[in-house]
């Protein structure tokens, strides 16, 4: 906790009418922390571990969601809104969201907390747009992690590994580019990084270098020259696009 309010203290230090909402998982979920945040006019959307007494107050959604999924042969889903306390561990009623899930056959119940009125941000909308992008966010950690090798600080000194996280961040940024601007409406319009670089980028290619341009030639039978050339085009465009007067 002191973390946090160290860091959010340096950011209102900055920007004092900013809006800050915290999104955590559940181990974040702690009294200390949300009677912190209530106190400071700090929003928050916690992952709230499941237990028998939350499950039972969901019971009817999980029916109703069971039913439709095996009529439908789909997952199914639905949301409930409750006020809900712990017997000990919290010092008052929180608002909680529950997704009750059925998918592959069996019971998916999550759980999160919040203090975001019903007003503000509506059960459904809280879960899978506001709490899911967490998941998300974390995912692109770990693409940039794991697809460009962010996470390689080997090196002797601070500033050479500084130096080469900092070339992964801007490699990173280029990759999101592409995928934004080049790649909508494709196979890779969702592909990540790992993917856009073994697919579209190592390539076998010859290239030319003239006064006036660089000239990549792939071999006719590349199977994705239609992606690379639409991908080009796009770019080029948008380019040039930034770089009209006015």
């Amino acid at each position: 906790m002191n973390e946090v309010a160290r860091i959010i203290a340096q950011i209102r230090s900055r920007w004092p009418k900013a809006r800050i909402l915290l999104r955590a998982d559940s181990g974040f979920c702690r009294d200390e922390l949300m009677a912190w945040c209530e106190a400071h006019n700090v929003q928050y959307v916690f992952g709230l571990a499941k237990n028998d007494r939350l499950i039972s107050e969901i019971e009817t959604e999980l029916d109703r969601a069971e039913a439709e999924s095996r009529r439908t042969g789909k997952p199914a889903r639905r949301f409930k809104d409750f006020r809900w306390s712990t017997v000990k561990s919290w010092s008052c009623e929180r608002r909680v969201v529950a997704k009750a899930e059925w998918t592959r056959g069996e019971a998916n119940p999550r759980f999160v907390v919040t203090s975001l009125k019903r007003s503000e941000c509506k059960a459904r909308y809280l879960y899978e747009k506001v709490y899911c992008a967490r998941g998300d966010m974390e995912n692109r950690i770990k693409e940039c992690q794991l697809d460009l090798y962010a996470d390689r600080t080997s090196t002797a000194t601070m500033q050479a590994n500084q130096l080469r996280l900092w070339f992964a961040s801007m490699a990173y940024i280029l990759l999101c580019a592409l995928r934004r601007i080049g790649l909508p409406h494709t196979r890779f319009d969702k592909a990540t990084c790992g993917t856009i670089r073994l697919k579209l980028l190592k390539l076998g290619a010859v290239v030319g270098v003239s006064v006036r341009r660089i000239k990549f030639t792939m071999a006719a039978a590349c199977p994705l020259a239609d992606v690379w050339g639409l991908a080009a085009l796009r770019l080029t465009a948008a380019a040039s696009a930034r770089a009209a007067p006015g």
